[in-house]
Parts: C-alpha cells; sequence; structure tokens
C-alpha cells in the first residue's frame, strides 16, 4: 500500500486493498500486508541504499516480494497520478531489473501483477495503465481486469470507506456499495489467483525465446531463410 497516510489505519486505499485481500484469504491464500510508508525507504535506482550509509528497509520488502506469487500494488490519486510513493516502490523494484531468476530470466517472471486504486477524484484508469505497463515491463504477468478502484463525484467529498462526511453520518461507508468496484475487485482477485495457478502448476514463464544469452539463436533460426540474418 503506497498511501501517503501515516498509517495504514488512516488509509483509504487500505480499506479496498482489504476486500481484494479477503476474497484472496477466502479461497486458502496466504497475503501479506506492506505498509511502504510505516518504513524508512531512500529514494534512488538502487538495490541497497544502506550501501550510501542510508537507513534502508527496502531489501527486506524486495524478499518479501520475490516471495510472493501474486503482487498487488495499491495508491491513491493525487492530481490526477499515482502517489509519490508508488512511484517510489516501482523505481526501487526496477532497480533489481539486472538481476535474473533460475531460468536466466528477468527476476520477476513467473509472477502476477494488479493494483488497487482509490481517489476522490477522476484517474483509476491512468494510474492503472502507468503501474501495469511498469510491472509487465519488468517481468510480471498482467491478467485480464487486473485492476480495480473507486472514485468519488467530482469535486470534494467522502474518500472510500468513510462514514461520515462534514459531520454528517452517510447511510453506509463510502463506495461500499458500488457494484462496479465490487465486481472489479472480485474480477481482479480471481483472475490474478488464477493466473498464478497456471504460472506455478507450469513452472513459470518458458525460457526459450526470452532468455538474454540464446535469443540471438532463436531469431536467427526464425529467419533461417531470410535475407535478413
Amino acid at each position: 500500500n503506497c498511501s501517503l497516510k501515516d498509517t495504514a489505519k488512516e488509509s483509504h486505499t487500505q480499506r479496498l486493498v482489504d476486500r481484494a485481500a479477503g476474497i484472496m484469504q477466502k479461497e486458502g491464500v496466504s497475503v501479506e500486508h506492506i505498509y511502504l510508508n510505516e518504513h524508512e525507504v531512500p529514494f534512488g535506482m538502487v538495490k541497497d541504499a544502506s550501501e550510501n550509509s542510508k537507513k534502508d528497509d527496502w531489501p527486506t520488502i524486495q524478499e518479501a516480494i520475490m516471495e510472493a506469487d501474486v503482487f498487488v500494488l495499491g495508491t491513491p490519486i493525487w492530481l490526477g497520478v499515482k502517489s509519490s510513493v508508488a512511484t517510489l516502490a516501482i523505481e526501487r523494484m526496477y532497480a533489481y531489473s539486472g538481476e535474473r531468476n533460475e531460468k536466466g530470466q528477468y527476476l520477476y517472471y513467473g509472477k502476477v501483477g494488479g493494483c488497487v486504486i482509490t481517489g476522490n477524484e477522476d484517474g483509476v484508469k491512468h494510474c492503472a495503465m502507468d503501474i501495469l505497463y511498469a510491472l509487465q515491463h519488468i517481468g510480471f504477468t498482467i491478467p485480464p481486469q487486473a485492476d480495480c478502484g473507486w472514485v468519488g463525484e467530482v469535486g470534494p467529498g467522502p474518500s472510500y470507506g468513510d462514514a461520515e462526511w462534514q459531520g454528517e453520518k452517510l447511510e453506509q461507508p463510502a463506495g461500499f456499495a458500488s457494484e462496479f468496484t465490487n465486481r472489479n475487485t472480485t474480477f481482479m482477485a480471481w483472475n490474478l489467483m488464477h493466473t498464478a495457478k497456471l504460472l506455478k502448476d507450469n513452472g513459470g514463464v518458458t525460457a526459450k525465446g526470452n532468455v538474454t544469452d540464446d535469443w540471438k539463436e532463436v531469431t536467427n533460426a526464425a529467419n533461417t531463410n531470410s535475407e535478413y540474418q
């Protein structure tokens, strides 16, 4: 969760993350929540900033990501884009892009990615486009409908899960009755689980054609009868 709030308890994004996590947990999936703003994580395209005499919790977070089959990034919307904390997380993950898995593929091959987005201004699809592109670029598999989100009416108003607004109690927490949000959250959770199981049951993504050591051999084999070898 890449909320800007100090703690997960204050985060509206966490409420929608919890809904998606609850669907997965009901199906027997083990879920670990990481609230990035409760950790000390410096900015920078580095794997471990402690090497530069800075306190850095990211290596421990990276270990948790590498142990997971499914990775979901949650973010609020500010000025129509994902939070600066979400950008920080993606940059720190990207710093490991030079490493390889046991097959010689990029490190995140065989893992599935999705995102959860909340706000009271427009931008769910824009943020999802940004996040999901970044995840697939570094190696994650993105299934269909891999995002979910909620935004209220245009302009100031209650955020996701607020039970009152401007001193008045709401009939029900904001967003909880949104069929669109609930449907997409369900689709996302199930598609992430389905895709992760498909990958795990089949040993991840096949290495042929996407390993840095042999891509030229594969390309040349396909163009044996071509003048463009």
